[in-house]
């Protein structure tokens, strides 16, 4: 079965557990009406005036005849885009959600799957005919119909070629034979695991949500780790010769996710000690691709003024900050943005599974935690609101 009907309590078409099981980085699934009313989460206007900001990221894609595509990186002016043919092009956005929060909502339905697994959420707006070329793309990906419809096809040929046109900026495949032709409405939802070779075309205008998950590369993870276990050595140090199911918690990194980083390690780091493991993986999974990071509070708070407020405020999440946490025995090991910070498993488990929080939940925590949460509203990856 590739194609289910959502239902207001399935969202999937059928439980997590099953969805997990049978199709999660195995075959694809086409959900009808997985979400009937998130289309207005964002305007086509809004996603334009995003791209136009200097820190977005976003490209524009035009398609020409004969299978053409030129691309052009954001950010953009209010012009380029009156300059622009009136079919046939696209608009893509990424990391939505780090700045809008009715789209950042839609991650909620995503709950099943780690909060550290999921990447962002890329909106694309496109015109009739718009589109990237055929591709494949190395991460999972859950495909939001917003407005309009868009035009879907996908190859589940296990032997399907992927080599790519070496004459075009995208990397497009060089041939595509299509074993699924679908079209999405409003509100449907078409899963893809990696390496499912896929093209999507608009129907008149329409708006599309990527929901896409981080999946590292190998070499990704080698360099990174690299790096982690070079900074404490000496220059003397030197080379020898003597002879990557449901989550429980959305954002704890348990063993079982230790145990494939593990494997995913190249041969030789695989042994790699249990403790160095967690805390280069934590950290490392908490840093985004980009840049971008919360700017520290210009005006620090100690911790006792921290506690005297908390009962009359909220505490935001920073949208670019990543958060995920271990257990080491009766304790937690929290990880934010790279930084790795010693908590209970209460706090850890309730700041990795909401945005926005009430502080008074944490009035009565012990010290610890106390000098944890002041620590991170002193880093503004905590931001103080009054409450509502």
């Amino acid at each position: 079965m590739i194609e289910v009907d959502a239902t207001p309590r399935q969202r999937l078409g059928m439980p997590p557990v099953r969805f997990l099981r049978e199709y999660w980085q195995k075959r694809p699934l086409l959900i009808r009406g997985a979400f009937p009313h998130f289309h207005n989460a964002i305007t086509p206007e809004d996603l334009a005036g995003l791209a136009c900001e200097e820190a977005a990221l976003a490209r524009i894609v035009v398609r020409g005849t004969r299978a053409r595509y030129s691309v052009r990186n954001g950010p953009f002016a209010e012009g380029d885009f009156a300059r622009l043919p009136k079919t046939r092009w696209t608009l893509l956005v990424q990391d939505v959600d780090k700045w809008d929060m009715d789209v950042a909502a839609l991650l909620d339905a995503f709950d099943f799957v780690p909060s550290w697994r999921i990447d962002d959420v890329m909106v694309s707006y496109a015109t009739d005919g718009g589109g990237v070329g055929p591709h494949v793309d190395n991460y999972d990906v859950f495909l939001v119909q917003g407005r309009g419809r868009r035009r879907w096809r996908i190859s589940v040929d296990p032997e399907a070629p992927k080599e790519f046109r070496a004459d075009a900026e995208l990397k497009l495949l060089r041939r595509f034979a299509p074993t699924h032709d679908w079209v999405l409405e409003t509100g449907d939802t078409l899963y893809l695991p990696p390496g499912v070779p896929h093209e999507g075309t608009a129907l008149g205008e329409c708006t599309t949500f990527s929901i896409g998950m981080r999946a590292p590369s190998r070499a990704e993870l080698l360099f990174d780790l690299a790096e982690f276990l070079a900074e404490p050595l000496r220059e003397e140090d030197r080379y020898t010769d003597p002879d990557l199911a449901v989550a429980a918690e959305p954002g704890e990194i348990d063993r079982a996710a230790l145990a494939r980083v593990r494997r995913a390690l190249p041969p030789g780091f695989g042994d790699l000690d249990a403790t160095a493991l967690r805390r280069w993986f934590g950290a490392f999974i908490t840093r985004y691709r980009v840049a971008h990071e919360a700017a520290a509070a210009t005006r620090r708070v100690n911790v006792s003024d921290f506690a005297r407020r908390l009962r009359s405020v909220r505490l935001l999440r920073h949208p670019w900050t990543r958060m995920a946490w271990v257990r080491v025995g009766n304790a937690a090991e929290l990880y934010v943005a790279g930084t790795r910070h010693s908590c209970s498993i209460a706090l850890a488990k309730r700041l990795t599974a909401a945005r926005e929080i009430a502080g008074a939940e944490f009035a009565d925590s012990a010290r610890g935690d106390l000098d944890t949460l002041t620590a991170l509203v002193n880093g503004g990856h905590l931001r103080m609101l009054a409450s509502r």
